[in-house]
C-alpha cells in the first residue's frame, strides 16, 4: 500500500512575514527577531523561512525593501499634492526623520548598513536603490522649488546630497535616542539649515 504523500506546509503570503518581522522589530527590537521566533508568528517551521530567504540578512533587506515600498507610495502621495514646494519638502523631511528612539524601520536600515560590509554586490546594490529613490525624489522636488523661484537657484543635485547627509545623521541620533537630539530637535536643525542655504534671503550661499 503506497503511504499517503507528505502534505506540506504552505508558505505564508511574503506580506504577512515582512509584517511581523517589522511588529517584531518594534516590539523586542533586533535582538528579538529570530527565524524561530519569527515562524511561530506566521506559522512556519525556522527551516522553511530559510528555505524560502536563504538568509537571516536576505529576510532583512527583503523586509526593509518591503518598508521602503510602503514608503515611497507615501513619498509620492506627499510630493504629488498641489501644495508649496517648502510645504511638500517639510512633509519630506517628517517621513525621512524616524519617529523616536527603536523606530522600527530605522532599527533595520542601521542593521542593514551594518551588515553591509560583509554583503556582497547585489545586495549593496540593492541598497543603493532605496537610497537613490528617496535622492531622485528630492532632486526633483528641489529642481521645481528653484525653476518657480520657491527656491533660490542652487544645484539640485549638490543641495539634495547635503541635505541628505544631514538628515541621515541627525536620523541617527534619533533612531538610537542619543540625548539632546529627539525627532522634534532634529527637526528644527533641518529647517534652520533649508532656511539658511536653499529659500531665497538665506544667510548662506550655495557653494
Amino acid at each position: 500500500m503506497t503511504p499517503p504523500a507528505r502534505r506540506r506546509t504552505p508558505a505564508p503570503p511574503r506580506e504577512k512575514v515582512f509584517a511581523a518581522a517589522m511588529a517584531t522589530v518594534a516590539e523586542r527590537g533586533l535582538d528579538g527577531l529570530t527565524m524561530a521566533g519569527l515562524g511561530r508568528e506566521v506559522g512556519m517551521s525556522s527551516g522553511h523561512l530559510l528555505y524560502y530567504f536563504r538568509t537571516k540578512d536576505e529576510l532583512l533587506l527583503q523586509t526593509l525593501e518591503w518598508s521602503e515600498g510602503r514608503l515611497g507610495a507615501e513619498r509620492g502621495a506627499l510630493l504629488s499634492r498641489r501644495a508649496p514646494v517648502r510645504e511638500r519638502l517639510d512633509a519630506y523631511v517628517g517621513l525621512y526623520v524616524p519617529d523616536g528612539p527603536r523606530d522600527p524601520h530605522w532599527t533595520l536600515w542601521l542593521e542593514v548598513w551594518n551588515r553591509s560590509q560583509n554583503a556582497g554586490d547585489d545586495a549593496r546594490a540593492r541598497q543603493a536603490a532605496i537610497e537613490g529613490a528617496w535622492h531622485r525624489d528630492l532632486v526633483a522636488l528641489l529642481a521645481e522649488g528653484v525653476s518657480r523661484g520657491e527656491l533660490r537657484a542652487v544645484d539640485p543635485d549638490r543641495s539634495a546630497t547635503r541635505l541628505r547627509a544631514l538628515l541621515d545623521g541627525f536620523s541617527v541620533h534619533v533612531a538610537v535616542g542619543l540625548p539632546g537630539t529627539g525627532r522634534e530637535q532634529a527637526l528644527a536643525h533641518v529647517r534652520e539649515f533649508v532656511e539658511e542655504t536653499l529659500l531665497p534671503g538665506g544667510t548662506s550661499a550655495d557653494r
